[in-house]
């Protein structure tokens, strides 16, 4: 028990410095390096170096907020996903849900820009949660028809797919005006991110995380099975509800402000479970937000710096360093199989 608590305190120490750190190299380093004096004397002092100052909060404190923020709410959404369908590749961009989010956004921006007009952070927002609900509800209708689960996810890549697809056309086939637009927040980034966005993810997203902190203790009962928990007092349908609805708002926040970013919600949670060696939810899903943080810095610090002047997209980055961890947890899956 001393163990598994002194575990615990060091994994949460480990990611603080590594948060802590990230956050630094990210407001520091960039196109206009800024030294760590510098930054100190800028922030302290404005009119002694204006040119920094206006970098440092204008550009680099927003989007590093921006990254942390949504890095974090996709992690905490993955691990809500994977307790609601009892499986550890179950995600956000896998199960299509960023997907449906990316084409409800798609359609309201070319709608609001062939009209003049730009929609808001909350109208953005609103259209993804359409989005990331419908496409949530097409996975529930599969799931009461398939037994296996890698039926669901692969129908779930499917799904992904179509809406990747329809998404596609309406670029291509939006105004000549708006196409730019459309195409560099469909690649997924966390540029353009102003502090007003910032500010509009945080009470959308830490709200949503209390609420899942909160869950912590029937999601601790949901894992031992569903007939458990309802020995146990919990409102399944009640209980299972809230995790849809808390899962596809994150995730469409994450949308709206970023576009998709793939394979945060799966790679995270599963290295988050290693490090702390449980799965007990009131451990893990502070540990996932925090690693989602980390690991969406650490990405955004790729993308802008691994070929400048020119950036990368942040799922490309996440990809990368994400897949590897998927496949080799669907390998050690198929390892303890063999060995039962």
């Amino acid at each position: 028990m001393e163990s598994r608590r002194s575990r615990i305190v060091a994994g949460y120490i480990f990611l603080t410095l590594l948060f802590t750190l990230l956050v630094i190299m990210n407001i520091c380093i960039g196109s206009a390096s800024i030294s760590l004096s510098r930054l100190w004397n800028a922030l302290l002092n404005p009119d002694t170096d204006k040119a920094a100052y206006n970098i440092i909060t204008g550009l680099r404190i927003p989007r590093t907020a921006a990254a942390a923020i949504l890095g974090g709410a996709l992690a905490v959404s993955g691990f809500l996903l994977q307790n609601f369908f009892a499986n550890p590749i179950a995600g956000p961009y896998i199960l299509g849900i960023s997907s449906g989010a990316k084409l409800a956004v798609a359609v309201f921006m070319v709608i609001s820009l062939s009209h003049g007009f730009t929609g808001n952070s909350a109208e953005m927002v609103a259209a993804a949660f359409i989005g990331s609900m419908v496409s949530m509800g097409l996975i529930l209708l599969i799931s009461g028809k398939v037994r296996r689960m890698s039926v669901l996810i692969v129908c779930g890549v499917m799904i992904g797919y179509i809406c990747s697809a329809i998404t596609d056309l309406v670029v291509n086939f939006s105004d000549d005006s708006n196409i730019v637009n459309l195409h560099n927040w469909s690649m997924g980034s966390f540029s353009g991110i102003d502090g007003t966005d910032t500010l509009t993810a945080a009470f959308i997203v830490f709200p949503a995380c209390i609420c899942a902190f909160m869950l912590a203790k029937p999601m601790n009962a949901y894992q031992l099975g569903e007939e458990y928990a309802r020995n146990s007092g919990v409102n399944i349908k009640m209980f299972r509800t809230a995790l849809i609805l808390l899962s596809s708002l994150l995730s469409a926040c994450v949308t709206a402000f970023a576009g998709p970013v793939s394979f945060v919600g799966v790679a995270v949670p599963h290295l988050v479970k290693s490090l702390f060696k449980t799965a007990k939810p009131i451990c893990i899903i502070p540990a996932c937000f925090l690693g989602g943080a980390v690991f969406c810095l650490f990405c955004d610090l790729v993308t802008r710096t691994l070929f400048a002047p020119t950036e990368l997209s942040i799922s490309t980055v996440t990809s990368f360093f994400g897949a590897p961890v998927v496949i080799y947890m669907l390998l050690c899956r198929e390892r303890g199989k063999k060995n039962v």
